[in-house]
């Protein structure tokens, strides 16, 4: 049975979740497009306010009138992939974790429900989280969060196998589900969603796709995916 402990205030995780029974979560770039819109909406002690039509760009207008205040958690890293979602977070007020991914969980499956006529849940349980406790461990998840959608065209990367670099730099480069643009290409609007500048700065100075890969391989044992528990304490 999995141990539910609190997650701790000024601490950072690795946050997962998938669909249940493993089914597709994002079947459409509108789908892409108004989760990564709620990570943005979900990251304030208001109420979601989602008017239909905006783009992108105007929810991520600090001067629209939607926007945040006080947040929940910074978003470090994200990357969303067809069946599951990473994220990095770090807790800035107590219980900010659980509040921001219940806020986030519960007006996506409220989209997806309506739009899909589905019933049921939608994700696999509670999120799972992993604590992030070192410098090396953190190079690890970020790479790896940064990295994961390369499964979509170069499934054996996780065992060090990618046939094609030039083919994968692309991929990722164009890829705009995820940060890794914004840390390793350019700026965006999608950037608002980050708290881009207190992240660590090796974390932006990780900018290459081999030093992604190295600080990936380096870490990998200490990679527990099926072994994490749902919430997480710091280790002493």
């Amino acid at each position: 049975m999995l141990r539910r402990v609190p997650l701790i205030s000024d601490e950072t995780y690795h946050i997962y979740n998938r669909g249940a029974g493993k089914q597709r979560i994002y079947t459409t770039a509108r789908d892409y497009e108004r989760f990564i819109a709620l990570l943005y909406l979900a990251n304030s002690e208001e109420p979601i306010t989602y008017r239909k039509g905006p783009s992108l760009v105007e929810i991520f207008n600090p001067d629209n009138k939607g926007a945040r205040t006080q947040k929940l958690v910074d978003v470090l890293a994200y990357a969303l992939m067809p069946n599951h979602f990473h994220l990095v977070l770090k807790q800035i007020m107590d219980e900010g974790i659980t509040r921001f991914m219940r806020k986030l969980a519960t007006a996506y499956s409220m989209y997806f429900n309506i739009k899909y006529e589905h019933s049921g849940v939608l994700f696999q349980g509670r999120f799972k989280s992993s604590h992030i406790n070192s410098e090396p461990y953190f190079r690890y998840i970020f790479s790896y969060v940064h990295l994961n959608p390369l499964e979509l065209v170069e499934p054996g990367w996780k065992e060090g196998t990618i046939r094609n670099q030039k083919i994968a730099r692309k991929f990722l480069a164009d890829y705009r589900y995820g940060s890794y643009f914004d840390y390793c290409i350019g700026e965006r609007p999608e950037r608002a969603i980050l708290a881009y500048d207190d992240a660590p700065d090796f974390l932006k100075e990780q900018n290459d796709l081999e030093e992604m890969l190295s600080d990936f391989s380096k870490g990998h044992i200490l990679h527990t995916d099926d072994g994490a528990i749902t919430e997480d304490r710091p280790r002493r």
